[in-house]
């Protein structure tokens, strides 16, 4: 080990400390320093062709993997580029570290004409991450990104930026054995709390449980109450938590009035890992607590969460998982309890009949991929119709199937490049990306990305002619459409023009033969649907 290398060495050396397997990004004029460790590092490079599909390939690997994303740029436009996504990171709330250069040691805020020098930059970034952090010394380094994630595993994790001034990174660094700390405990819950939970939840009748993004890793034990009998709606989030076949599972439905009535008439309901906000709801209300009829039960890991939108009649602070295994204990296994054994089945027939009339265009597209690609297949979605009409409503998951989809921040061009960072973070999972020729023009020149790396995901890009969600609410509010109806490429020419298979399906029973013949294709499969 050499007695003295640069500031870059100390970030690499740091980021294979925590056992980062992948980092997105592309190199800079700033940034060098960390390219001269990366190829001695074992971590893969994906370089993208824009720093903000960097950015949602970063985050696409979070959400498949469970283990944070790492995303480099370079400084002034090239983080700058990335803060959508980290935007859409924080709404979401996923595990993603931006590194990035910052100006030099004393010159912070100096409008010195400095090369890609923002105003305040560190300001910038702290505004849509959970927080921005500024090192002053590479020996800093080490301690700093272990207490990030170490954050990253007891905390709500939201994506954190570090700034490592140019003079640090290109500095000399006394170079050190980095070892991560040791990751503090879940936050364990209190014992009053779950007893006095599971008293309510024993004594109630039509009890019901809303699992959100902050479920996901409970899915055991959100399973093991629908096998009691409790009916499960999830959050878009959530979806797949519990297997969506399950008698009790009502799907990632929240967002459905009928819904909203399932969730109104339980006598104590059951919040995990949710905020209830708007982007779950779709505009319905979650009506609070009623003394001697209705109870909230809310469980997160966030103080902040519990009383969000709905105030808590019972909250309790701590890990889902751990909560619910307490609960669980102390309920045994339901056979003594009261609760209406049939009221998941009412709820789910009067939910799938308006899902059917909210998505139904999309329907048959999600049911020729579902019955022809693998139970475990890592769907990437974006803010298009046929996400959000159809994937959530019409793709049944498992508890294998994972959703990536930016659900909060609501992003356009999101789908192609989460879809390649799921696929670097479960290369044996097959993966597929399907969304609107709306978004995919946001992002398409990631598809060059994908073809790099030699990545077989399908892409399935379903034309309807431009932004037809806006043009669909232009017609609403009588304003006569404009700006909505766009000039499309030929989509598989240009796939093809970069390297990519492109293909035409002519109806949506074509659609998963296709899906299926391109998971082994070595490259990518842009698959061109027109409705």
């Amino acid at each position: 080990m050499p007695d003295s290398v640069t500031g870059g060495a100390a970030v690499i050396d740091s980021l294979v400390a925590q056992g980062v397997r992948a980092v997105f990004g592309i190199p800079g004029t700033h940034n060098l320093e960390l390219y001269r460790y990366l190829p001695d590092s074992g971590i893969r490079q994906v370089v993208t062709r824009h720093e903000q599909g960097a950015g949602y390939a970063a985050d696409g690997y979070a959400r498949t993997s469970g283990g944070p994303g790492v995303l480099i740029t370079t400084s002034g436009p090239g983080i700058t580029n990335a803060m959508t996504a980290l935007a859409t990171a924080y709404a979401d709330s996923v595990p993603v570290l931006a590194v990035s250069p910052g100006p030099p040691r004393g010159q912070v805020g100096a409008d010195a004409g400095w090369l890609h020098e923002v105003k305040n930059q560190q300001g910038a970034l702290a505004a849509v991450c959970g927080t921005s952090i500024r090192v002053e010394a590479a020996d800093e380094v080490p301690d700093v990104v272990s207490m990030i994630f170490e954050r990253f595993a007891s905390n709500r994790p939201r994506p954190v930026h570090l700034e490592v001034p140019v003079d640090v990174l290109e500095g000399d660094w006394a170079r050190r054995d980095v070892h991560p700390r040791r990751t503090a405990p879940p936050t364990a819950p209190s014992g009053d709390a779950l007893a006095t939970a599971a008293r309510v939840l024993a004594t109630a009748k039509y009890p019901l449980v809303i699992a959100g993004g902050g479920s996901r890793g409970a899915s055991d034990q959100v399973t093991a109450l629908a096998d009691r009998g409790i009916p499960v709606l999830t959050t878009v989030n959530g979806k797949g938590v519990v297997d969506e076949d399950h008698p009790a599972a009502l799907g990632a439905s929240l967002r459905l009035p009928s819904a909203h009535t399932a969730a109104n008439e339980a006598d104590v309901l059951v919040v995990v890992g949710s905020e209830l906000g708007d982007s779950d709801l779709w505009g319905g209300k979650i009506e609070a607590g009623r003394e001697g009829d209705r109870t909230i039960l809310r469980i997160d890991i966030e103080p902040a969460q519990l009383h969000k939108n709905v105030a808590a009649d019972l909250p309790i602070l701590g890990d889902a998982a751990l909560v619910l295994d307490g609960l669980l204990a102390r309920l045994g296994d339901g056979s003594e309890v009261q609760w209406d054994r049939g009221i998941a089945g009412r709820h789910r027939e009067r939910i799938a009949i308006e899902a059917r009339m909210d998505g139904h265009p999309w329907a048959e597209m999600q049911r020729s991929l579902a019955e022809a690609l693998p139970p475990d297949t890592v769907v990437a979605g974006d803010s298009s119709q046929v996400t959000y009409y159809g994937t959530v409503h019409h793709w049944p998951f498992t508890r294998a199937n994972r959703l990536v989809y930016p659900t909060g921040y609501a992003t356009l061009g999101y789908g192609l490049p989460a879809a390649i960072g799921a696929k670097v973070a479960a290369p044996s999972r097959p993966v597929v990306a399907l969304f609107g020729d709306g978004a995919a023009m946001f992002s398409i020149q990631e598809i060059v990305t994908a073809v790099e790396q030699g990545l077989s995901i399908p892409v399935v890009v379903v034309d309807n002619g431009g932004y037809r969600e806006i043009r669909d609410e232009m017609v609403v509010r009588g304003i006569e459409p404009q700006a909505v109806d766009l000039t499309r490429p030929d989509f598989p020419a240009m796939a093809r023009a970069m390297g990519a298979r492109g293909v035409s399906a002519d109806s949506p029973d074509e659609l998963g033969p296709l899906a299926a013949q391109a998971l082994d294709a070595g490259r990518p499969t842009l698959i061109h649907l027109s409705v």
